[in-house]
C-alpha cells in the first residue's frame, strides 16, 4: 500500500517534539503541503512560518542552532537550495550548524506545476557544501528513520522527500543507517543502483529481467553524502557492471558519484539513467518520468545493454 513520505515527515516531527522540547521548525509558506503544519498544531510556540522567504528562513535557522537548537527547516527543494544557495552556504555549511533542511517536491513528479517547481540541481547544489550530510528516503518508513537519526546527529542535513505517495519497497525490521546502503535483491550478473523514488523502479526492472535469467543486485543508495563507497566497489568486483537510476540529472547526483568511485579503485561498464541536459515541462508525474527514461522499462532495457558490453569486455 502507498503511504505518503510527506506525512510520514510530519508525523515523525511531532513524534520528537513531544520527546525533546529543543526541537524547533520553521516553514516558509509551505506547511500544508510540507506537512510541518503538524507540528506547528501541536507546538505553535516552537514553529516559525517565515514567510515566501527562503534566505531569511536560513538566517533564522542558522541563528537559533547557533543558540543551541536542534533546526529543522523544511521548504519544496526548488526553493532550498535554489533560491537561497549562499545563505546555506555562509551560514549554515561553514559553521557546521545543527540544521536539517527536509525538502518536499523534488525531482520532476511535482504534478503538472512546471519546469519552475521540478527541482533537478538540488542534490547537485546540496553536495558541493563540506560537512552537509545528504539523504534521498526511498518510502515513507525510510523517511521516518532518517529524520530520526537527523534529530540525533549533530551538524547540517539535507533530507530530500519526494510529492507523490510510495510503496514500500524495505521489508519489515528495515534499520536505515546513514552512510550505508541496503542490499534490496542479490544477483550476480549486473548491480542496478536506485536513490529515492526510483529504487521501486529499479526492483521492478531487475524482476523482469529474472524472468530471462539474469540476476540482478538492487542497491538502494538512501545517503548520497557519505555514499556506500565499500558496497558499490563489492557490487563492482562480484557483478561486473553497475546501471545507477536517479530523479536528478546526470551531473553532480548519484551516478556521478558512482563513477567517481569506480573510475578511481575498480572500473567496470556502467550506465547512467538520469535527467538529460535540459529541463523538463509541464504534465503528470508518469509522463515525464517516461519522457525522461526514469521507467522499470528503459532500466530494463539499459542493463541488457551493458550485460552485453560487459560480456564482450572479459
Amino acid at each position: 500500500m502507498e503511504q505518503s513520505i510527506r506525512e510520514s515527515y510530519g508525523k515523525t516531527l511531532v513524534e520528537l517534539g513531544r520527546q525533546d522540547s529543543n526541537i524547533v521548525v520553521l516553514d516558509a509558506d509551505l506547511a500544508k503541503s510540507t506537512m510541518t503544519i503538524m507540528f506547528a498544531r501541536e507546538f505553535p510556540g516552537r514553529f516559525f512560518d517565515c514567510g515566501i522567504a527562503e534566505q531569511n528562513m536560513i538566517g533564522i535557522a542558522a541563528g537559533l542552532a547557533a543558540s543551541g537548537k536542534t533546526v529543522f527547516a523544511s521548504t519544496f527543494a526548488v526553493f532550498a537550495p535554489g533560491r537561497c544557495f549562499d545563505q546555506i552556504r555562509m551560514s549554515i555549511a561553514q559553521p557546521g550548524l545543527n540544521v536539517k533542511l527536509v525538502t518536499t517536491h523534488g525531482g520532476i513528479t511535482v504534478g503538472e506545476d512546471g519546469t519552475s517547481h521540478q527541482s533537478i540541481e538540488d542534490l547537485a547544489l546540496v553536495c558541493s557544501f563540506p560537512g552537509f550530510k545528504v539523504i534521498v528516503p526511498a518510502d515513507a518508513a525510510e523517511a521516518a528513520q532518517a529524520v530520526r537519526l537527523a534529530a540525533q546527529t549533530h551538524g547540517p542535513f539535507y533530507i530530500r522527500l519526494t510529492r507523490p505517495k510510495t510503496p514500500p519497497v524495505y521489508p519489515p525490521g528495515y534499520k536505515f543507517k546513514l552512510g550505508k546502503s541496503a542490499t534490496l535483491r542479490n544477483g550476480n550478473d549486473i548491480t542496478i543502483i536506485g536513490m529515492g523514488l526510483m529504487v521501486d523502479v529499479a526492483l521492478k526492472a531487475a524482476k523482469a529481467l529474472s524472468k530471462d535469467g539474469i540476476e540482478c543486485r538492487v542497491l538502494s543508495m538512501s545517503t548520497l553524502k557519505p555514499l556506500d563507497k565499500d558496497a558499490v566497489l563489492k557490487a563492482a568486483r562480484e557483478t561486473g557492471a553497475i546501471v545507477t537510476v536517479e530523479e536528478h540529472l546526470r551531473h553532480g547526483g548519484l551516478g556521478s558519484a558512482v563513477a567517481q568511485i569506480l573510475a578511481e579503485h575498480q572500473p567496470v561498464p556502467m550506465s547512467i539513467i538520469a535527467i538529460n541536459d535540459t529541463y523538463s515541462k509541464s504534465g503528470k508525474s508518469d509522463e515525464l518520468l517516461r519522457k525522461q527514461g526514469l521507467t522499470a522499462d528503459n532500466v530494463e532495457s539499459v542493463a541488457r545493454s551493458l550485460l552485453q558490453k560487459k560480456q564482450r569486455s572479459n
